[in-house]
């Protein structure tokens, strides 16, 4: 099988979380026989914090502008068994045409599904989609399981709409040696978002600021000086992701904070959330509708809303802390790996029936 995608950027984790889930996703696809070629667009801000310049067993074609590269993208999706489109694709309505007039079986897979219904709710246009909808795509994935798969057939017209959740490549994130510079009692990696941020006040900053003796480490691009700093927070402007697992694992307890779109629609695991269980840390997770299909609260995951919350989760000793993340980690990798998922991709691709199970 050969799949063509054109999606937003896989060889820079600088600021998005796509790249990670891609690169897995393709390894995984690839040790199946399946034939990856991924098309990007070359643009600066991801060129300068690129972390990866090939895709072993796939192709990366990285582009100027649609103009340079249409015939090649023309060639190989009418060469391919699946073409597929995503959300943010900077040249996404021009990709999805393209693949709909020739690609055999076309899949749109949005990954940042409550986004997208949130702008359209709101009246503003979402230019990653088609000015028509989904309606021409064989298969719309989404990243957000639940109402959102509802709403994509409603209110986008896809005619079978599918969950492909977040997932983690254990090869590359499991529990590694502890180091000195990454040792905190509650770490947080996140690129900054405004809606995301009451949570990270309340189950971060505050609890850095009451307990002053305990050291905090926060991972991420886009926080400035309104953030509230104290001496214990300490700042990484970016953990690339060959140090997550580092990262991880120095963590006495690591926070998980959803976007706001995303924790009021539900059924919205974060890739990060794989990650860190797959790691072997403890979670402390904001909550939301669905989070219970992925792992249990209080056996295989902490949740709370409140700085209280927060405290709680930090006074838990160190064997309980352990048996949880433990409980995480096997649940990981027995569910919710990069390999699960594109055994369900393919399961997706070669169904010739429409009703499969909506998790």
């Amino acid at each position: 099988m050969k799949l063509v995608i054109f999606g937003l950027t896989v060889s820079s984790s600088w600021g998005n979380g796509h790249a990670t889930l891609w690169r897995g996703l393709i390894r995984a696809l690839v040790r199946r026989g399946v034939q990856v070629v991924f098309f990007e667009r070359d643009v600066p801000y991801y060129a300068q914090h690129r972390d990866l310049h090939e895709l072993p067993g796939a192709e990366l074609v990285l582009y100027a502008d649609w103009a340079a590269v249409a015939e090649r993208a023309k060639a190989e999706a009418a060469n391919a068994d699946v073409a597929m489109v995503t959300s943010y694709c900077p040249d996404g309505p021009t990709a999805s045409a393209l693949v709909c007039e020739q690609g055999r079986k076309t899949v749109f897979y949005d990954m940042d599904t409550p986004v997208t219904l949130a702008r359209l709710a709101a009246g503003e246009t979402v230019a990653y989609l088609p000015p028509e909808g989904l309606g021409a795509f064989e298969l719309v994935l989404s990243y957000t399981g639940g109402e959102a798969l509802v709403r994509l057939e409603r209110d986008l017209g896809a005619r079978r709409a599918l969950p492909l959740y977040g997932h983690v490549d254990p090869d590359h994130h499991r529990p590694a040696t502890p180091q000195d510079r990454y040792a905190c009692d509650l770490s947080y990696l996140g690129t900054y978002a405004a809606d995301r941020q009451p949570a990270v006040n309340a189950l971060f900053a505050e609890p850095a600021r009451l307990r002053p003796q305990m050291r905090f480490l926060l991972g991420g691009s886009g926080y400035g000086t309104a953030f509230p700093w104290t001496g214990n927070i300490y700042f990484l402007d970016h953990v690339a992701p060959a140090e997550h697992a580092a990262f991880f694992a120095s963590s006495r307890l690591t926070l998980n904070v959803t976007r706001r779109d995303m924790a009021e629609m539900g059924h919205c695991p974060s890739g990060r959330l794989f990650e860190a269980a797959a790691c072997g840390a403890p979670i402390l997770s904001d909550e939301w509708q669905g989070l219970e299909l992925f792992f249990e609260p209080g056996r295989e995951i902490l949740t709370g809303a409140t700085t209280e919350d927060a405290l709680a989760a930090l006074d838990r000793s160190d064997a309980e802390l352990a048996r949880i993340a433990k409980a995480a980690r096997e649940r990981t990798l027995d569910q919710h790996t990069s390999d699960h998922r594109a055994a369900e991709l393919l399961r997706y691709l070669g169904a010739s029936e429409p009703a499969l199970e909506r998790a």
